[in-house]
């Protein structure tokens, strides 16, 4: 039986800059405070706390000072920086560069559209830390929109600004956007349509879809390696059920069960954004074995 481990699977830039920031004091200090799970996987969150990575909440973020924080790749809306300079905390800002820049495309965005009575739409999953961020930069304002069926939170006769979270499906986003530019063309009369569309999906992301559904349609069997938060990962893992339906999720090794591999000839690992290749290896081998 032939094993495949995805190439092109496996931490994004985000990811890997936080992980080398937190490792980089871990070297030094025995403790590092991190704000929220570092990566949606829970096997590298293991591996860091045993180096001495505490994962902390926004409320015990209020409760600590005079120490270090690591701010995730998630990024973090302004009211948490407050926070943070209030209680005198050093902050190890590993905010992926892409989230900041869609951060502050927001930011201009809101202070744009206020003037016209406008609204900012963001197509992403309510609650989502990334999505918290991008929110906490229109005062709390931003209308959440996770699938078609959220577009009626939308007032159709208002300008609409659209931004997506940045691992959100491109497809699904360009679905939602025609969904609302029909919506808000069949109640225009006089007035011009107003919908300012932003393509913030990130690319090193919706880069993968066609090379996922290519490398999950050459094999027999898909085991897809992912932490059952990850956004990403459950995105990832449709396409690949879509090319291939012998496609099955697993968090790690200990999931896999011996059937699947019953007359299989070729099997390939892969994963999401948030899945360290070191996991996606240990799989690859525990399937070796059986």
């Amino acid at each position: 039986m032939q094993i495949d481990v995805d190439s092109e699977s496996g931490f994004c830039f985000g990811v890997v800059n936080a992980i080398r920031k937190a490792e980089d004091v871990l070297s030094s200090d025995n403790q590092l405070f991190c704000l929220g799970d570092i990566v949606h996987n829970s096997a590298e969150v293991n591996r860091l706390q045993k180096r001495g990575l505490q994962t902390i909440t926004h409320a015990e973020l209020l409760k600590i000072k005079d120490t270090q924080v690591l701010f995730r790749a998630h990024g973090e809306p302004p009211t948490t920086y407050e926070k943070a300079k209030k209680n005198r905390l050093s902050i190890i800002d590993a905010s992926c560069p892409v989230v900041l820049r869609l951060q502050e495309r927001i930011r201009r965005g809101y202070e744009e559209v206020k003037k016209i009575g406008g609204q900012i739409v963001i197509f992403g999953k309510q609650g989502h830390a990334e999505v918290n961020g991008l929110v906490g930069q229109t005062d709390g304002t931003a209308i959440v929109i996770n699938s078609a069926i959220d577009i009626e939170k939308i007032d159709y006769s208002r300008p609409v600004f659209i931004y997506a979270q940045t691992t959100k499906s491109t497809d699904e986003y360009e679905l939602v956007v025609s969904l609302i530019r029909d919506k808000m063309q069949a109640i225009s009369t006089e007035k011009p349509v107003v919908l300012e569309v932003h393509n913030t999906i990130c690319k090193q992301v919706s880069s993968k879809d066609k090379k996922l559904r290519s490398f999950a349609s050459r094999r027999d069997v898909i085991i897809f390696v992912s932490g059952r938060k990850s956004s990403n990962g459950k995105v990832l893992f449709e396409i690949c059920k879509k090319a291939n339906s012998a496609s099955y999720f697993i968090s790690d090794e200990t999931e896999l069960k011996a059937d699947w591999f019953l007359g299989v000839n070729t099997v390939g690992v892969c994963g999401a954004t948030s899945t360290p290749r070191w996991l996606m290896e240990q799989v690859a081998k525990e399937i070796r074995s059986k």
